[in-house]
């Protein structure tokens, strides 16, 4: 029996102690956030000084380096707000994906970033310029302390949302490109090797684009709504149509909301003598429990006769519950996927 009442009985979206959590606690994550932001910003505007008096590429890195994490930080506030906006209208889903998109910002922002400094760093190599080793030491290892505190800020904040890992991932590559860069201080201070500024340049950008590429990746699988990385759907269909009285699951789609937040739909045929309606709160349970998909429209019908001995549902458009199934058709025992 097919129908709204059957995809939503029984099913809400209060869950209890033993549910879920939906993307950030706003209130905590913003402090957190917004103390984290303000050591950044201070010290990033104390750095680019530095740097240019120094002449130093691998402190100019970092300080850029620390600018992409202030704008993720500010994209991730940003987006907190929007998320945190009721649905109405066309947004069906709320503004939840704001989130989304600030990550993929952040993501294509180290990304660019790097290849100008990966360009700047190849240069100096060729050509080095004078350092002032010692004060791209001392400055550098007064940013692994800067770093050090707010990465411990934004780790008090949620990190399943993606734009808070997004920025808290921007944050420890900075720490790392500090260490880096008052290694290359050492060095140029104790032997006047020149070239290892720019050499540590190019691990900040490897860095980078290490953390660049999987915010864009991680952000370019939920925009194209594909199913979360540790789902995989033809393992959760077989599983479905194993739960007696169910004879087939087609049309079944998983994809993520926003961070931490998937949801299911299928359309799900049961034996003619099988309770629709039972199905369905067993198949949620499931879901829940196996999966930790809580969100979830399940559209269930009793079988036709004739499709329990037919191949594959649609081969016959008269017995056909879907004319255009996506994906592949789930049955009991083996099947093609």
């Amino acid at each position: 029996m097919s129908g709204p009442d059957h995809a939503h009985d029984d099913h809400g979206h209060e869950h209890g102690p033993g549910g879920h959590s939906h993307g950030v606690a706003a209130d905590a994550d913003r402090r957190w956030l917004a103390i984290a932001l303000g050591l950044i910003g201070t010290f990033m505007a104390i750095e680019v000084v530095i740097g240019v008096i120094a002449n130093s590429l691998a402190l100019i890195s970092d300080a850029a380096h620390m600018l992409t994490d202030a704008v993720s930080i500010v994209l991730a506030l940003i987006a907190m707000r929007l998320a945190a906006r009721p649905a109405r209208g066309g947004f069906t889903y709320g503004l939840k994906r704001a989130e989304i998109l600030s990550a993929q910002a952040n993501g294509l922002t180290l990304i660019l970033l790097a290849i100008w400094l990966a360009y700047e760093a190849v240069r100096r190599l060729m050509d080095p310029p004078p350092v002032e080793g010692g004060l791209v030491v001392v400055t550098a290892l007064a940013g692994i302390v800067v770093n050090v505190a707010a990465a411990w800020c934004i780790s008090r904040a949620n990190r399943s949302s993606l734009v808070v890992e997004g920025a808290y991932q921007h944050i420890l590559n900075d720490l790392f490109a500090f260490i880096g860069t008052a290694i290359a201080g050492v060095i140029v201070v104790t032997t006047g090797f020149r070239q290892a500024d720019a050499i540590a340049t190019l691990v900040v950008v490897l860095l980078m684009v290490k953390a660049g590429y999987g915010l864009v990746r991680e952000s370019g699988r939920i925009l194209l709504e594909a199913a979360p990385a540790h789902v995989d759907p033809d393992a959760v269909g077989d599983r479905l149509v194993a739960h007696p009285p169910v004879t087939e699951v087609h049309d079944l789609h998983i994809w993520t909301i926003t961070s931490g937040q998937a949801a299911l739909s299928a359309h799900v045929l049961v034996e003619p003598v099988g309770d629709c309606h039972a199905v369905r709160r067993d198949l949620e349970r499931l879901l829940d429990k196996e999966y930790g998909i809580t969100h979830t429209t399940l559209q269930v019908d009793h079988a036709q006769e004739s499709l329990l001995s037919v191949g594959r549902a649609g081969e016959d458009p008269s017995d056909a519950h879907c004319a255009d199934s996506h994906g592949p058709v789930h049955r009991q025992g083996p099947h093609d996927h």
